[in-house]
């Protein structure tokens, strides 16, 4: 026997076996001439591998497109797409159109879903060919689909089978039998690249095997006798009777790697054994037949099976026979056009009015997909595409249930299986498991005005004993839906978050679930103010530099001031004619003359800085205003400080109407600021908007201590009730820390209200900026501190109002508090405060 190298395709159900020639090293015309040969007679594997071989002693461009169309055939997308990529690229406009078909094709395979439809566009727009252009439509609604669908499957999971079953090679075709605890499927004896000789040509041939599954899994498989398994031959694509006692499957011959010959048979018996087989009667023909499949249509038992005989709609089509008698089938009957397509329809299995099958002609996420159609007696749905889970970007076929419908199998050669050559060669066996009760969230993100957010992220966080969970996020770039498998009987919590708007956040629990359930949640996000990205300052115009900020006091300039000055400095460089007043405002502490003394030499003070640097004195005019121009509330510090609305004029009537002394310690510091304003020169120019903008700083200030006051933050304790409690890491990160976080009410009469607060500090190395409070409705926030930042020692206050009137019993109520910034892993900071109390009538 003449050695052989041979790739069995999707003849059999995807990707066989893979066999070649031992390498021996040879010139390049022997290569070449090897290559060629073993192209000829479609032994691709070997053929690929020795064109490979000339081409890297050579390159040689011509080689280039035959090893294009050979990673392809045996399916190694991720490389196929990498050569066809570089033919494409040399190719003139409109030349080689078919190649970028399979280009498209290739794209899609590797999940470059919006690639693939630009590529199909532009194959269409120059494609005269009108059923590869309906192919090609199909694509891109494919492609579309799977942008569409979401991420995970409602109480259903796909594993691989493991090791127990799978091998490096293909296995495929599996039928479950005793309720899921028997199971037949088709393989090869070897486990890697078989290397046939005269020695150990039966390797070369697929057989069927079967497996039992006890307690501790799967036991080794076993293949079948003679009866069944006939030298020389493949043998596969079992299907079962409903009783158990006949089985159907096929036996196959190859040329190269074309099927050549492919016929259904038939044994009788059960799992003590089986008769000889016999070739079924009606369905075997001058063409090829596969695929059998047992099902039921008209109140009589058929079989659908699979083949290329003339009059279908496309390469294979799934047909079906009406059972006359043992083995014996009536014409064979085409399903018609709802479920055959222009490309291959195969894999048939029915149970109970459903046939599930796979195709690469109906709308897929990839090349094989599972579909599913059900029979209402006279004719067959519109097939729906199972989804993701059954179905990935690459090939996925076979779907068989056990006799109760919530296990099942299926095969695929998605990448994370077991492969002899590439990463999608070869087909593994993979379990599926349906949840009897499930429960699912699904949740889309949206603006206020109700238009489809994407770019958002969603993290849902299991809250079990009121601790917090591992969270499971998602992010969308393009997408503003959120698919979660949830547990059962668990509490959650939802945080909805974008980088320019505020997040938001819902809680639910699957607790008391009797039958399955989708829970679903829109979230509608505020936009987060939105500052221009230019200033343009004109004449006679004071602007706040908001980096020179002075301690109560004190004339000298923080460091964090040198930022501004030196933008100054830049200005009055580029125009040279500019000249400008710099004044210095204080708050209203201190007596009138002093504030106007202390004011005029905070402002020579940054005079003296620009001086310094070259600019003459005669361009700057110094002036100290005191207290007597108090700040107007500016749109953006109205933005940085909830409290406070823009056109607000910080008086001192007005700070002392503030509710806290946080807040009035902020407004004395905007008074206490460094203007500047153009006197002469130009009378408009524009800068960047951030290059004034206040410098955050993770620095505590000299006062860190008088601000955090009676009670001192303790970096070392992170509650229980802080998303940051068990966190090893907590450098660069805010900490809020309280002074009281759980609050006792006492006895509360149903119908009463309550104020209360909390107090906090920042005691981390970070600014803290809070994003969302979230509580029941009996809660209400009222000083809202939602937008504010504080720095590092910075203290704060939560006012809070309890309202009784809905309580009926004693409860423990949580404050949610969601900050604007992240922890070291990424997640939103989440804190939680609590109030208790009890409830009476009298």
């Amino acid at each position: 026997m003449k050695n052989i190298s041979i790739l069995i395709l999707l003849f059999l159900l995807g990707c066989g076996t893979l066999m070649a020639q031992p390498i021996r090293k040879s010139s390049y015309e022997q290569t070449l001439k090897a290559a060629r040969e073993s192209y000829k007679t479609r032994n691709y594997v070997y053929a690929l591998e020795r064109y490979e071989e000339a081409y890297e002693d050579k390159e040689d461009r011509s080689l280039i497109d035959t090893i294009a169309w050979l990673n392809f055939q045996i399916r190694d997308y991720r490389r196929a797409e990498r050569w066809f990529a570089r033919i494409l690229r040399r190719a003139e406009e409109g030349e080689l159109n078919e190649y970028r078909y399979i280009y498209g094709q290739l794209l899609k395979m590797n999940e470059s879903y919006d690639e693939a439809i630009e590529e199909f566009q532009k194959f269409l727009a120059q494609s005269t060919n009108d059923s590869l252009n309906n192919l090609a439509k199909n694509e891109m609604a494919g492609a579309e689909l799977a942008k569409e669908l979401p991420q995970t499957m409602k109480g259903v999971t796909v594993e691989n089978a493991g090791r127990d079953l799978n091998s490096k090679i293909s296995e495929y075709s599996p039928t479950l039998a005793s309720n899921g605890q028997e199971l037949y499927f088709a393989t090869f004896d070897a486990n890697d690249v078989i290397y046939v000789d005269e020695k150990n040509k039966e390797s070369s041939y697929a057989l069927i095997y079967k497996a039992m599954k006890d307690d501790n899994g799967w036991e080794k498989p076993k293949e079948l006798g003679g009866e069944i398994n006939r030298p020389e031959y493949h043998n596969s694509n079992v299907s079962l009777s409903k009783d158990g006692r006949t089985m159907y499957f096929t036996r196959a011959q190859l040329e190269g790697n074309v099927l050549s010959e492919s016929k259904v048979y038939y044994s009788t018996g059960g799992s003590e054994g089986w008769s000889g087989a016999q070739e079924v009667q009606g369905i075997n023909g001058d063409y090829l037949a596969k695929h059998p499949a047992v099902g039921e249509l008209f109140g009589k038992e058929v079989l659908f099976f699979v083949s290329d005989m003339p009059g279908g709609y496309g390469g294979f089509d799934i047909y079906y026979a009406t059972k006359t008698g043992e083995g014996a089938f009536a014409d064979p009957v085409n399903l018609g056009d709802v479920i055959n397509t222009a490309g291959d329809d195969e894999t048939p299995y029915y149970r109970d009015g459903t046939l599930y099958f796979s195709s690469t002609g109906h709308p897929g996420l990839g090349g094989f997909d599972i579909f599913y159609s059900t029979w209402d007696g006279t004719r067959w749905s519109d097939p729906i595409n199972m989804g993701r889970g059954y179905n990935t970007s690459v090939d996925d076929q076979s779907l068989t249930l056990d006799d109760e419908g919530y296990f099942g199998m299926l095969v695929s050669n998605r990448p994370d299986g077991r492969s002899a050559y590439g990463r999608t060669c070869c087909n593994d066996l993979y379990t599926v498991t349906i949840a009897k009760l499930y429960a699912d969230l699904v949740t889309g993100l949206f603006t206020i005005d109700k238009k489809p957010l994407p770019g958002g992220t969603v993290y849902l966080i299991p809250t079990q004993d009121d601790k917090p969970g591992t969270p499971d996020s998602k992010t969308s770039e393009d997408g503003n839906r959120f698919d979660f498998d949830l547990g059962l009987d668990m509490p959650y919590m939802v945080i909805a978050t974008h980088p320019d708007y505020f997040p938001d956040t819902m809680q639910f629990n699957t607790v008391g679930l009797t039958e399955s359930k989708t829970f679903q949640h829109f979230f509608y996000l505020k936009p987060k103010p939105k500052l221009p990205e230019y200033d343009t300052i004109t004449i006679e115009e004071p602007i706040v530099l908001e980096n020179i900020l002075y301690d109560f006091d004190d004339d000298r300039i923080r460091e964090e001031a040198e930022s501004d000055l030196e933008v100054v400095y830049e200005l009055m460089t580029e125009y040279p004619d500019m000249k400008i007043e710099l004044s210095s405002h204080t708050d209203n502490r201190g007596n009138d003359q002093y504030n106007e003394d202390l004011s005029q030499r905070r402002a020579e003070s940054a005079r003296r800085w620009l001086v310094r640097k070259g600019i003459s004195r005669d361009r700057i005019v110094a002036k100290g205003y005191g207290e007597s121009q108090p700040q107007t509330v500016s749109a953006r510090a109205a933005a940085l400080n909830g409290f406070l609305k823009e056109g607000d004029v910080l008086t001192p009537g007005f700070i002392d109407s503030l509710s806290t002394e946080e807040q009035k310690e902020v407004a004395h510091e905007l008074n206490r600021r460094t203007e500047f304003k153009i006197i002469e020169g130009p009378t408009t120019i524009t800068i960047k908007s951030t290059r004034l903008r206040k410098k955050e700083s993770t620095k505590p200030g000299p006062d860190r201590e008088s601000l955090i006051g009676g009670w001192k933050a303790d970096t070392t304790k992170i509650s229980m009730l802080s998303s940051l409690y068990g966190k090893d890491d907590l450098k660069g990160l805010p900490i809020m820390q309280f002074k009281q976080r759980v609050l006792e009410l006492g006895t509360v009469k149903k119908g009463e209200k309550r104020r209360f607060s909390y107090e906090f500090v920042n005691a981390g190395d970070a600014p803290l900026t809070i994003s969302l409070l979230s509580a029941c409705d009996c809660t209400t926030i009222e000083n809202d501190p939602t937008g504010d930042t504080f720095h590092p020692g910075e203290k704060g206050v939560i006012e809070v109002l309890f309202d009784s009137s809905e309580k009926e019993e004693a409860e423990e109520i949580d404050i949610d508090i969601f900050l604007e910034e992240s922890d070291n892993e990424g997640i939103p900071i989440r804190e939680t405060v609590q109030y208790r109390f009890d409830i009476t009538n009298s």
